[in-house]
């Protein structure tokens, strides 16, 4: 995995929230086949590779997105695991998710998921759903990387470094990144990163996911 954007955010609740009122129960599982068919489109999966992924039936997500079957937590847990989200994203309400613009504080940042060892991520964006372009504050740890193989996916990808050093391996050529350096580009380009360095490097890093 590359992209360390397009993963989802950790929403577990607090402990006094006891979860959605139940009177919006009906208005949340209609949700989970909405957010089915978002996640899938975005990472440009036909209803068949997404099936191949998680080891679920094509069919049975089709009725899924189309409201025509609720999903046992068995199947939850396999379709995010295979969309990379946390299964409380396909069942939580987000109070922002309306909102045309979303104020984020450092203090109210909320922390990204992510599977890539080393990396600590804290969105700066809004939620999926509403808006296309997901960013945040990164923290790559001495020596860490994306993974031992390049990799490409649907959408950009658009990194300003902050602090340390970060370099880009593509196709045909390697892209250092030093503070105040960015790096834009398409995410069909093959491409790996890692941190060279003995200490972290901390970066914004934005990712646009199509339609």
């Amino acid at each position: 995995m590359s992209d360390p954007v397009e993963i989802a955010e950790n929403t577990e609740s607090q402990e006094e929230d006891l979860g959605p009122e139940p009177n919006s129960l009906d208005e949340v599982i209609n949700g989970i086949g909405a957010k089915v068919r978002l996640m899938r489109t975005r990472k440009g999966h036909s209803l068949q590779q997404l099936a191949n992924v998680a080891d679920v039936s094509a069919a049975a997500i089709h009725k899924i997105e189309r409201n025509g079957m609720v999903p046992t937590i068995t199947t939850l847990m396999k379709l995010a695991a295979a969309l990379n989200r946390p299964v409380s994203y396909f069942i939580s309400e987000d109070e922002e998710s309306d909102k045309p613009a979303v104020h984020t504080t450092p203090e109210n940042r909320r922390s990204v998921f992510t599977t890539i060892p080393g990396l600590e991520l804290q969105s700066v964006s809004g939620p999926y759903g509403r808006f296309f372009l997901a960013a945040a504050y990164a923290e790559a740890q001495a020596g860490s990387e994306s993974g031992p193989g390049r990799t490409k996916h649907p959408g950009e990808e658009l990194v300003y470094l902050l602090e340390g050093e970060l370099c880009f391996e593509f196709d045909d050529e390697t892209v250092t990144l030093l503070p105040g350096d960015s790096v834009h580009f398409r995410g069909d380009l093959t491409h790996r990163w890692h941190n060279p360095r003995s200490k972290p490097a901390k970066a914004v890093w934005m990712a646009l996911r199509p339609i």
